[in-house]
């Protein structure tokens, strides 16, 4: 685990050295230490992969495959620097039954640990909002629960400024109704990434997610009977 933590600290050094100098020309003089640094990257989500396989079933098949590629799409934006300078990794939960996603960053300044729902489809905000409406109860018991507030402190995600269409503005759950995106993070700083235990903390972060990740899965796959959809 020191060796690993070790390492993260050459990536973080990498990446800060990246941050200022982000043209091709840098980059494709420092194509060794950035295959080396991602290597290292790949060892970690490979780890964490095998880690989130002990108490949840993953998709994602292997801790290379769930990394993002450091080169930006940089078609549609205003910032045309080629390179992120962070790396990070997504893993999906394995079948239709298991709703949510994971997601690592990490960066100088600004790594964490999320999960949720970036970007719900209008059926399934439906119908979340319908069993939100019907009884919130469960859902603020999740919110309310030690573990959920002492790692990742409120739900988070995007919301309406007013009630959604088909709810009353005055609903008694319609701060939970207003959200759009169902997000959990969880920050972490420099010191805690570069220690042997960034691994474990990581892996427990997304552990306290289940409780909420089963929640959402139930309401999403089977009808008011229990019966799958």
């Amino acid at each position: 685990m020191a060796k690993q933590a070790l390492s993260l600290s050459s990536g973080f050094e990498f990446l800060n050295k990246l941050g200022k100098n982000n043209n091709r020309e840098w980059f494709n003089a420092h194509k060794d230490a950035y295959l080396t640094e991602l290597a290292v990257v790949e060892n970690f989500a490979e780890a964490l992969l095998q880690a989130l396989n002990t108490h949840d079933e993953i998709e994602t098949l292997s801790g290379k495959k769930s990394l993002f590629r450091i080169y930006r799409d940089t078609r549609f934006s205003n910032d045309k620097t080629p390179y992120k300078t962070h790396w990070s990794g997504s893993f999906k939960r394995a079948t239709k039954r298991r709703r949510g996603g994971y997601y690592f960053h990490i960066e100088p300044g600004n790594s964490f640990i999320a999960g949720g729902f970036w970007a719900p489809a209008a059926e399934d905000l439906k119908r979340v909002r319908e069993d939100i409406a019907f009884d919130a109860e469960p859902l603020r018991k999740i919110l309310k629960a030690k573990s959920f507030v002492t790692t990742f402190g409120e739900l988070k995600g995007e919301q309406l400024k007013t009630a959604p269409k088909g709810f009353e503005a005055d609903h008694e759950a319609i701060d939970l109704l207003r959200y759009k995106q169902f997000l959990l993070r969880r920050d972490f700083p420099d010191e805690l990434v570069l220690s042997g235990d960034f691994l474990k903390e990581a892996n427990q972060t997304f552990k306290n997610m289940r409780p909420f990740f089963d929640y959402m899965s139930d309401v999403l796959t089977t009808d008011i009977n229990g019966e799958t959809l």
